[in-house]
């Protein structure tokens, strides 16, 4: 559909963010953060436990994590698709540092807009995700908020990106 200057573009219902979240999360399974980034609104926000994004960022984290991911895969299910909003379960496992199996089961709440992904949050359980990433010592630490900011000022300096605030 071509829109002119000022039109606004219809609701999307049920069906069309269903498909959106199978599409964002189909590149997601095959690695192409590529395609990913072209689904977020230039607008766009992202937020989980290590990272708290907007525009370009967003699309820059997803095209790093995922040319360094090793042995990784995705499972996920739409728990809910609905007018601009969709729920989705998943469960990632990786090799984190290349080394640390690592499993990590989101739950990822996304709001769209004129076909793209307006905000986006991850959320996860950060002390079980910090045992296996990091070791078992880091778990208890995880709890405690100048870890987290380490951690997301150390992911987000790695990806060339700006650290959470």
């Amino acid at each position: 559909m071509t829109q002119g200057a000022g039109t606004k573009m219809p609701p999307m219902g049920a069906a069309e963010t269903r498909e959106t979240l199978e599409r964002f999360y189909g590149a997601l399974g095959r690695r192409d953060g590529e395609a990913m980034a072209a689904m977020y609104a230039p607008d766009a926000t992202f937020e989980d436990e290590v990272f708290r994004l907007q525009g370009a960022d967003i699309g820059r984290m997803w095209i790093g994590l995922l040319k360094r991911a090793k042995d990784f895969s995705v499972t996920y299910a739409i728990a809910q698709a609905d007018d601009a909003r969709g729920t989705v379960d998943l469960t990632a496992r990786y090799l984190f540092g290349g080394r640390r199996p690592v499993v990590n089961v989101i739950r990822a709440k996304l709001e769209l807009a004129n076909g793209k992904i307006q905000r986006h949050v991850d959320q996860f359980d950060f002390p079980r995700w910090a045992g296996q990433a990091l070791g078992a010592w880091a778990g208890p630490l995880a709890r405690f908020s100048w870890f987290r900011r380490r951690v997301s000022r150390r992911a987000a300096r790695g990806l060339g990106l700006p650290p959470k605030p």
